[in-house]
């Protein structure tokens, strides 16, 4: 039987109609299409204190930071849209990665959710770059906590007016790179994890 990649995929950004979950969503189109199961979430779905070791200490990890560190650890692969925030990445995403990685108990393995997953990063931005300046973040904060990272990016710049209102992209050529990131996402894990 065919081993089936199990990808999830999310945006760093709470807002309704963020570009970022828009572009996440079309990625992760591109790796159903390639046979992975996807799990696309919003964040805003998962609300949660900033990270204090005071307050770990005192209550444990919140119920929403168990429940995103489950879907991390039932899947193989990180499908994430980063919007920049500053030339960096979001106040959200780096809450999110933070709680995510704290030990739930003493026989835990340091970064559990984490090594060994594959990753594949995009962004989209109103700025000329796109937001790319926010990936190069994202990325060695990612490899530094043991995921892999693929090269293959996209960063979406005059990303407020690159979206029809079916959600893809206007560009067809921009629509085809963000599918094929999913792609060869879902691709890259299936040769992966033979």
């Amino acid at each position: 039987m065919a081993y089936t990649p199990k990808i999830l995929a999310f945006a760093g950004s709470a807002r309704k109609d963020s570009v970022n979950k828009k572009a996440v969503a079309i990625a992760a189109q591109g790796a159903r299409d390639a046979g992975a199961e996807v799990t696309l979430i919003d964040l805003a779905d998962y609300p949660m204190p900033i990270y204090d070791g005071d307050l770990e200490s005192a209550d444990g990890l919140p119920e929403n930071a168990k429940k995103l560190k489950q879907l991390f650890l039932e899947h193989d692969g990180l499908l994430i849209a980063s919007p920049e925030y500053n030339s960096s990445f979001s106040p959200l995403l780096k809450n999110t990665i933070d709680w995510v990685s704290r030990k739930e108990t003493d026989d835990e393995a340091p970064l559990a959710c984490y090594t060994g997953k594959v990753a594949v990063l995009l962004a989209a931005s109103p700025g000329g770059l796109g937001g790319l300046r926010g990936l190069v973040h994202v990325r060695a904060l990612l490899e530094n906590i043991n995921v892999i990272v693929l090269p293959q990016q996209r960063a979406i710049s005059g990303a407020m007016n690159a979206f029809g209102d079916d959600g893809n992209l206007s560009d067809e050529k921009q629509q085809q790179g963000v599918l094929g990131l999913g792609k060869t996402l879902a691709e890259f894990l299936a040769r992966y994890q033979r």
